[in-house]
């Protein structure tokens, strides 16, 4: 067993892929008072935004790193589905993106509420809707990965919902605060060393 050194501008994560290769059984929906608002071509500004909202807190920087054309490629794609978790007085508080550019194949790119709604039923909710609208024809694979930057409880909620560990990798990367795409409090759970 060993150590291995970081540089200070650098964070490393434990990254878990999991998988569903077949839809679970159809459930009724869990009632919400939140709804999903599909973003047919968002702009790459207001993406940013909501991205930065609901994934700041864990560190979520690569759609931050993306020029605008290349952002705009995958979000304007139209086999990529955007949508903002809208609360009832309209405040967009959440993403679900559903990638489906690998035939046979649905990524769950992105998938978070802000930090504020953690464990009141919401993210059951939006989980259930991401499986309903993410099985279409044809899908026979539904995948998603979270990391050890995620909050303490992403992985064992995966598990809960069906999903099935099935690969882990080491990612390191430029700690987005060290290089000024996110502020230096953001993701306070992991210490800024830079």
């Amino acid at each position: 067993m060993g150590l291995i050194a970081v540089a200070p501008d650098l964070l490393a994560t434990i990254v878990t892929t999991l998988e569903m290769t077949r839809r679970p059984p159809l459930r009724p929906l869990p009632a919400s008072p939140l709804r999903l608002v599909r973003w047919a071509e968002p702009q790459p500004d207001r993406y940013r935004t909501l991205f930065r909202r609901v994934g700041g807190p864990w560190l979520w920087y690569s759609r931050l790193a993306m020029d605008d054309a290349t952002l705009t490629a995958i979000i304007h794609d139209p086999q990529v589905q955007v949508h903002a978790v809208v609360d009832r007085a309209g405040i967009e508080i959440g993403l679900l993106e559903l990638d489906f550019r690998h035939a046979g194949a649905c990524e769950l790119s992105y998938f978070g509420l802000v930090p504020e709604l953690a464990g009141q039923g919401h993210g059951r909710w939006l989980m259930a809707e991401a499986i309903a609208r993410a099985w279409l024809p044809g899908v026979t694979r539904l995948w998603v990965h979270t990391c050890t930057l995620d909050h303490p409880s992403a992985l064992n909620f995966y598990r809960a919902q069906g999903f099935t560990a099935v690969k882990r990798t080491i990612e390191t990367f430029a700690d987005p605060r060290a290089i000024g795409l996110l502020p230096v409090e953001a993701g306070a759970h992991v210490p800024y060393l830079a």
